[in-house]
């Protein structure tokens, strides 16, 4: 069987499956489960072409490590066929933990992140097929001695990040969001065992980072798709609770098994049952249970999910200062009016909290810069733009959600905002 099959990607052309192990990954279950989950989890609601999978986002991060560690070569790095393969490996299995709706649902069903996910799974495939992902678990892990191959992988300027910028710009149709991937690619080089960026390479490393930060602010912490997250959350809290306390909810047998158990995340590890539910898992199981849960005896659980579904989506608003109490007493009585609920559900229409952006985090693993004279350099110092220095302040925001239909009698909400 002729293995080196080709993906016609509507990002970057046609994308080659370089070896016979690597379509082996591509054609397992636990890879092709990636098909049934979004990139971008609630985005469409905003952007309604944001349909696109964590399979098209791992096979165009694998495309751009190819490009990556051959522009690597020719400036002669010794990188072996072994070390790539593995790295190709490693890239393309990195989101393979993400559950369903990717980032919208991470710790609301399972104990772990998707990280810890992963590398769950990676062993896993690593036992069952006989051992040939050792070296790709150990660059995954950081635990491989060349150490520039896992920052290609994950660090804050990884094959990653230039993927799903250049992906989830394409899909959304924010042009805001484009960068030079293919530029930043060319312009990295290894010094001392470290990813750097040429000197000539600044400017796009610059415009990278102002990308990163738009498309957080414009698309992923966009605030429709911020509250259309928080009421996925809801439904799934609310499910919850119910099958805590003897309820009957339909659900699917592997999103039965995490509505209904308490996992601690030692468990994981322990037990083959938890990750059989999970590599069973994705978008489609959370979405006909809410089409079934619309219907539910449960006043809260269907009126959130016909909520959804109809996009009756929660008014939010976003401040850079705390909520204050006067405001959430005043809706709480009112959602309690106008939702016919007790104030015991208020939760479940009433959700605050914070969101955070810093485009980029000096310090630990850091952007370099490397000059002709031979000096590395953090971005941070090398750029000559302020805001460049200032992305390295984390911004946060905090919101509240509620129904739209439920509204203050007075005019001092603002005030207190």
């Amino acid at each position: 069987m002729n293995k080196r099959k080709v993906f016609n990607d509507p990002v970057y052309g046609f994308i080659n499956i370089p070896t016979d192990l690597i379509f082996d990954i591509i054609e397992h279950p636990y890879f092709q489960r990636l098909r049934r989950i979004k990139q971008m989890g609630m985005a469409d609601y905003v952007y309604p072409g944001a349909l696109h999978t964590r399979f098209h986002h791992a096979l165009g991060s694998m495309h751009l490590m190819q490009n990556t560690l051959e522009s690597l070569r020719n400036k002669g790095q010794e990188i072996s066929d072994t070390e790539c393969e593995a790295t190709l490996i490693a890239i393309l299995l990195h989101d393979i933990g993400h559950g369903p709706f990717s980032h919208a649902l991470e710790y609301e069903l399972l104990p772990l992140g998707h990280e810890q996910m992963s590398q769950l799974i990676i062993r896993h495939l690593y036992e069952k097929l006989g051992g040939s992902l050792e070296l790709a678990l150990r660059i995954f892990t950081d635990a491989y001695e060349r150490k520039f191959f896992h920052q290609l992988v994950s660090s804050q300027l990884d094959i990653d990040r230039l993927d799903y910028l250049k992906r989830d710009c394409f899909y959304t149709g924010v042009s805001e969001g484009e960068i030079g991937a293919n530029r930043i690619i060319k312009m990295l080089d290894v010094w001392e065992d470290q990813i750097v960026v040429e000197e000539k390479g600044i400017y796009s490393i610059e415009n990278f980072l102002n990308a990163r930060r738009l498309m957080y602010w414009q698309v992923y912490l966009h605030k429709a798709s911020v509250s259309a997250e928080k009421m996925l959350v809801s439904i799934i809290r609310r499910v919850k609770t119910l099958a805590a306390t003897g309820g009957m909810v339909p659900a699917s047998p592997p999103l039965r098994f995490f509505l209904e158990k308490q996992i601690p995340a030692e468990y994981f590890e322990q037990n083959s049952e938890c990750l059989t539910n999970f590599t069973s898992l994705d978008d489609y199981d959370v979405w006909s249970a809410i089409k079934q849960w619309q219907n539910h005896g449960d006043k809260v659980l269907a009126m959130l999910c016909r909520m959804l579904l109809d996009r009756k989506l929660f008014r939010i608003h976003l401040s850079h200062q705390e909520i204050k109490l006067p405001v959430l007493a005043d809706l709480e009585k009112e959602i309690v009016k106008e939702m016919k609920i007790t104030s015991e559900d208020v939760p479940y229409f009433l959700i605050r909290g914070s969101i955070s952006n810093a485009a980029y985090v000096s310090g630990g693993q850091k952007i370099n810069i490397l000059t002709k004279e031979g000096k590395v350099f953090d971005i941070a110092q090398a750029s000559d733009l302020p805001h460049i220095k200032a992305m390295s302040r984390i911004v946060k925001k905090y919101y509240l959600c509620w129904p739209k239909r439920v509204h203050l009698h007075t005019g001092s909400m603002l005030n207190y905002l």
